[in-house]
């Protein structure tokens, strides 16, 4: 059959392995890393499993075998992060940010420049070698990510700026929300991937560009986010002041194509989001209907036995099931166009983190009240899926935005996932409903006049 949902003796063997590595590794400290108040010790209560992790070669198994990686498929790794995050979503976040730091050089770099920093990365024995990605900028005016392609010269998002020097780039201004970049010390990771400006005359579609920074690089400085879940997760703020890098570490395809390693990152990253939104699903699916099988609200039987919580378990169960396919269609996609997806990511991310929610929370109102009690997970549940639609490229701005710009592309076609048809991303898709500048005052009309009396 061309169509097959059934997974190959291999993919079987990866996800138990991967089931087993979650069971084993995570489960034992998952809780305490949830509950742990400062966020950089949470994160690292996980560096025994990330160890695990890097032996296992599960920590760069999304990097191409030719420099070291694991070489898995798109579809392989989807299915093995479905079971790392079905029971500790902020693990698999850590382990999707090395791919996010590293695939833009894989894609755009030199062959000098995929031996340097993806070989060292999977070659390292230390057992705690990661990889940040920085591309999120604090909120004001301008500020955030949202617009970071916006046309117009002051009006974009992106603010960190990248100075030739020489031989050297010189970085000011700071990200906000970044993985990994802090390290496991917050005196940063071995490797940070940057999004930079580095034409600031120029708007985000034309003056961004990527380069790496190294641990231990003078003038950066980091502090830990205390997020309300994913706590496994580090995020920081940076701060660029001065801070001096080799111009041989911009990744040279990316000169001023940072907007688009933006967008084909959080592509590849879409079905991984998603999958991750399957996972958290499936395991509140899970400890509901369990509930419901033994739970009888004082009545003669379980309330299993019961219309309401049998119809919505099983609509909960239709929605889990859709959206695991809708990811392994997404990565397959990618796999099959040379790791494009821009529109399908977004789709798939948006969709599946969004069927999230309402899962959880159906959940909790199938055990009622007792959902609240914290030594149940729903708690967790809720937290972890009011996340997902917010990060990753949130759903509104960066995400439905993508789509947006592809699909009001003259050429597109709508059936294109249909028929399996490459779809192509170009610059002049982004910014479709960015804001071209600052917004000029209008004057305030008076009460009287026709419009302002509507």
């Amino acid at each position: 059959m061309a169509i097959d949902f059934t997974l190959t003796d291999n993919q079987r063997n990866l996800r138990t392995t991967a089931r087993n590595f979650a069971r084993n590794a995570l489960a034992p400290v998952t809780d305490q890393i949830d509950q742990e108040p400062d966020p950089l010790r949470a994160f690292q209560l996980a560096k025994p499993a990330y160890a695990e992790a890097c032996e296992a070669g599960i920590a760069f198994s999304m990097l191409p075998a030719e420099f070291g990686g694991g070489g898995l498929s798109n579809v392989d790794f989807v299915i093995a992060a479905e079971e790392i995050q079905a029971v500790d979503p902020g693990f698999g976040t850590t382990v999707l940010v090395n791919g996010l730091g590293l695939m833009p050089v894989w894609y755009y770099g030199t062959e000098e420049q995929k031996r340097r920093f993806i070989s060292t990365a999977t070659s390292d024995q230390s057992g705690e070698f990661i990889v940040g990605y920085a591309a999120s900028e604090p909120p004001g005016t301008p500020g955030g990510t949202a617009n970071f392609d916006a046309p117009a010269v002051g009006g974009a998002g992106m603010q960190v700026t990248a100075t030739l020097d020489g031989d050297e780039y010189v970085l000011n201004g700071r990200k906000y929300w970044p993985c990994n970049v802090g390290g496991w010390d917050n005196e940063g990771a071995n490797l940070s991937l940057v999004i930079v400006r580095t034409d600031p005359n120029a708007g985000g579609t034309s003056g961004l560009s990527a380069i790496m920074i190294e641990r231990g690089t003078p003038g950066v400085t980091y502090e830990s986010i205390s997020t309300s879940a994913q706590r496994g997760a580090p995020n920081c703020e940076i701060v660029f002041d001065n801070a001096r890098v080799p111009a041989s570490n911009m990744i040279e395809g990316t000169k001023g194509n940072g907007d688009l390693v933006i967008n084909r990152n959080f592509a590849w990253s879409g079905p991984v989001a998603g999958i991750g939104a399957v996972a958290i699903a499936r395991s509140a699916y899970e400890d509901a209907l369990q509930w419901a099988k033994t739970y009888t609200g004082g009545g003669p039987d379980p309330i299993i036995s019961y219309q309401y919580p049998g119809y919505v378990l099983g609509d909960i169960a239709a929605k889990i099931e859709a959206a695991r396919y809708f990811c392994w269609k997404t990565a397959h996609y990618l796999d099959q166009h040379g790791y494009h997806g821009e529109m399908l990511g977004a789709m798939c991310k948006v969709h599946c983190t969004e069927m999230l929610f309402d899962c959880v929370y159906k959940c909790m109102q199938v055990v009622g009240v007792n959902s609240l009690d914290t030594k149940n997970r729903f708690h967790r549940y809720l937290r972890e899926a009011s996340l997902l639609p917010l990060y990753d490229a949130g759903n509104f701005g960066m995400q439905r935005r993508r789509v947006h710009g592809v699909m009001s592309d003259e050429n597109f076609d709508p059936r294109a996932f249909m028929d399996d048809e490459p779809v192509e991303f170009t610059k002049s898709m982004e910014g479709i409903d960015t804001i071209p500048g600052p917004r000029q005052e209008v004057p305030a009309q008076r009460a009287t006049e026709p419009s302002a009396a509507r």
